[in-house]
């Protein structure tokens, strides 16, 4: 029963967060990328100050692999609209890969991005986690993942 509720929390967890990016439409603030210093470098933000993560178990250019429980967990960072690149962000290296709904997810260096559901603004708690089958890492300007 315990897991259920956890699961559940997860799950409403992630909707709100889906539904404040959905919300926010073309709102350009939150459709941005940005960098920000953090004990691991530099590391790609969204417009709101969270940290983005990528997912090993995404191949480059692929499609996401984190659904269901992974996706309440690990919300996707969705875009109905261009990203902005801010500072040192690399205009070229954004992109979308369509899920499986329809909808468009933000993509660096051809890799999906996701935010952590526990995390708050400036906050990086889950760098080089293990979950659902991969490592969560944090994004570089350049693209690469900090390891």
């Amino acid at each position: 029963m315990q897991n259920v509720v956890k699961l559940l929390a997860l799950l409403l967890t992630g909707a709100a967060l889906f539904a404040a990016d959905v919300s926010a439409g073309s709102d350009q603030a939150t459709l941005s990328l940005k960098v920000r210093n953090t004990r691991y470098g530099s590391v790609l933000f969204d417009g709101r100050d969270r940290v983005l993560y990528a997912f090993t178990r995404d191949r480059r250019g692929g499609p996401s692999r984190c659904y269901a429980a992974c996706a309440a967990a690990w919300p996707v960072y969705f875009s109905r609209d261009r990203v902005r690149a801010l500072g040192s962000v690399r205009r070229s290296l954004i992109g979308t890969v369509r899920r499986r709904d329809g909808r468009l997810q933000v993509t660096y260096n051809g890799r999906p991005l996701y935010f952590y559901a526990h995390e708050g603004p400036r906050e990086v708690k889950c760098q080089n986690v293990s979950e659902f089958g991969g490592l969560w890492l944090v994004v570089r300007p350049n693209g690469t993942l900090v390891r």
